[in-house]
């Protein structure tokens, strides 16, 4: 049987005995603060799909606020907002530029699989795609196929967490532009490239028509997400999350929390930061065959190509010792911090990473 290396995922079994599991897998992990859970205990309800429930309207209105649009629509995951967010811009048989690295290519798939669209896969660098690609495909087309719309993500998840430069956003829009395309971005960890780049989320935003933002990773939600863009635009995907079963009814139970994510979860992420800064410093100063990504914000990959045993043993070897980490590759380990990762868990995580890999952690 061929084995996936695609994110593959262990669960916590096997571990040693009276030590606590330091869960690296994802910032998904994270669970609702006890501000949220009061906000769900109170929150005003209403029917989403018929007058509208007004606490996800609340919900709605901070975001496309926050991220300087006109209206936004909630719904359940990221990545209906990013199909969504297709299937209201581009039309069949239109063409649709995506990295060839994204999120949305990679790992989502319903943007190939539902949509009816052609989907071109840019190549690029650090999840930037190479704008003299996405320059030459649309001289190319001109004409040929009709390009509708460019996506773009910020932060990078295949990338390890890297942030797409302000100065490269305009100039994708900028080609954009030339020719009526539109641009969405993924930033399902917006808030983080936003922490990154230390400026208001509308920074990033102002270089995109639609944006997605997930509140269920590093914000800690339990679940969902934001599409927000202009007011027609989200009036049709309103209708559009309709058709795709994502009418929610009395659900401000849980918008109720996705608004403590957005007005106070999103302004701790630096602390994320800091310990995935720490735990790659940790790995990298101890002289080890292992080499560790400097990180641009909460995620570390880990490359274990010249340890001698691939990611996936090295999983099993780490879960056994009570760290919790995905693959990327056989060659690459992911590690995420989160709010339940305190430094003392990247001090221990990173010791257990060198007692496997050969050697104590500098103090």
């Amino acid at each position: 049987m061929r084995r996936s290396v695609e994110m593959v995922v262990h669960p916590p079994a096997g571990t040693q005995a009276g030590n606590q599991v330091i869960d690296l897998r994802s910032d998904t992990v994270t669970k609702p603060t006890e501000a949220m859970y009061e906000r769900m205990r109170s929150a005003p309800l209403g029917d989403d799909g018929l007058d509208g429930d007004p606490t996800a309207l609340d919900l709605e209105r901070r975001t496309a606020d926050l991220l300087g649009k006109e209206a936004g629509v909630f719904v359940p995951t990221c990545t209906m907002a990013n199909l969504i967010a297709v299937l209201v811009q581009a039309q069949r048989a239109d063409q649709i530029l995506v990295g060839d690295n994204a999120h949305m290519l990679r790992m989502e798939r319903g943007t190939s699989v539902f949509t009816g669209v052609c989907v071109r896969a840019v190549p690029g660098t650090a999840g930037a795609m190479d704008r003299n690609a996405v320059a030459e495909i649309l001289t190319v087309d001109r004409g040929r196929i009709a390009t509708a719309l460019i996506c773009l993500e910020t932060s990078h998840n295949a990338a390890g967490g890297t942030v797409l430069p302000l100065a490269h956003m305009q100039a994708i829009r900028e080609l954009a532009n030339e020719d009526g395309i539109r641009v969405h971005v993924d930033g399902a960890r917006i808030f983080n490239a936003a922490v990154a780049l230390d400026i208001a989320p509308d920074r990033i935003a102002s270089h995109a028509d639609t944006v997605a933002i997930c509140l269920s990773k590093g914000l800690s939600a339990p679940a969902g997400a934001v599409l927000a863009g202009p007011a027609e635009t989200i009036r049709q995907a309103r209708q559009m999350r309709k058709l795709l079963g994502g009418t929610q009814r009395q659900i401000g139970v849980l918008a109720a929390a996705g608004i403590e994510a957005i007005e106070v979860m999103r302004h701790r992420l630096g602390e994320d930061h800091a310990r995935a800064a720490r735990f790659s410093k940790a790995l990298n100063a101890a002289g080890t065959t292992l080499r560790a990504s400097a990180p641009e914000t909460n995620i570390v990959q880990v490359d274990v190509s010249k340890t001698g045993r691939t990611s996936f043993e090295w999983v099993d070897a780490l879960t056994a010792n009570g760290v919790l980490t995905r693959t990327v590759n056989p060659a690459l380990l992911r590690c995420v911090t989160h709010r339940h990762i305190s430094e003392d868990d990247i001090d221990r995580a990173a010791d257990v990473f060198l007692s496997l890999a050969g050697r104590e952690r500098a103090a």
